[in-house]
């Protein structure tokens, strides 16, 4: 059994909602609660780890506990790239370059030594540690390149998710209209999906001076969190039907 999430709408409704929180999870983590960047990263980082060792133990697919581990690697992934380009003073556009490069190193191993980089039959532990090796790398180039188009770039939040929201509608066209490799598609949304959530959550967050909503961190975090649960469950049910469906008919 594949112990991934099956790529259809609902992956991307909650891969955008798990991006965007956590993006304002994080900043509420190194910011709000002022821990900062170094310690938050620590933390988050730790907490990834544990939370992937469950994951990766586990003999098939549990939507709660797959979910989490994306939320992780996103809200670890935020305060990552907040301490590259801010505490250690790398800036956005070299962060971006120097994550954008890692992850296309990650994709070309992953290719090399399994012949793929397909998600659609993730079972084995080597596979899986390449898997989500490849999605902690591009949701922390995702809150670089965000910050980057939303802050260096002058597009602000809503012009940054406005070009990002395009770029998605084109990747649909070529899925839908052309022969394109469905698994580049695949890495060239997820990627972009991130940035999409990162300047979200910005726009979401930060006070209306700079751009923003000024909701808050916490108050667009439990937001947030409240649908993104509930998107959990509502998959979760969906696929338990289908399984017992599957089971009667045959």
């Amino acid at each position: 059994m594949n112990k991934v999430a099956q790529v259809t709408v609902a992956f991307w409704a909650l891969k955008i909602c798990a991006t965007t929180l956590g993006e304002t999870a994080g900043d509420l983590f190194a910011q709000t609660l002022g821990f900062g960047y170094q310690a938050s990263t620590i933390v988050l980082g730790l907490l990834f780890v544990a939370v992937l060792a469950v994951q990766m133990r586990c003999k098939a697919f549990h939507p709660a506990l797959y979910w989490t581990v994306v939320l992780l690697t996103s809200t670890a992934g935020t305060t990552m790239s907040d301490y590259m380009d801010r505490t250690l003073g790398l800036g956005y556009a070299p962060g971006s370059a120097i994550l954008a490069s890692l992850l296309v190193v990650v994709l070309i191993v992953w290719r090399v030594t399994e012949g793929s980089v397909s998600v659609s039959d993730i079972q084995s532990p080597r596979i899986e540690a390449f898997y989500w090796t490849a999605i902690l790398c591009g949701n922390t180039l995702g809150t670089a390149l965000g910050d980057f188009l939303a802050d260096d770039s002058g597009l602000g939040f809503f012009g940054s998710a406005a070009l990002i929201a395009e770029l998605l509608l084109i990747l649909l066209a070529m899925y839908r209209f052309t022969n394109i490799s469905r698994v580049a598609l695949f890495w060239a949304a997820f990627v972009l999906t991130r940035p999409f959530g990162a300047t979200f959550g910005d726009l979401l967050t930060k006070p209306r001076e700079h751009g923003g909503l000024d909701l808050g961190t916490a108050g667009a975090s439990a937001v947030l969190g409240a649908i993104l649960v509930l998107l959990v469950v509502f998959v979760g049910r969906t696929r338990a039907k289908d399984t017992t469906a599957t089971a009667v008919s045959s």
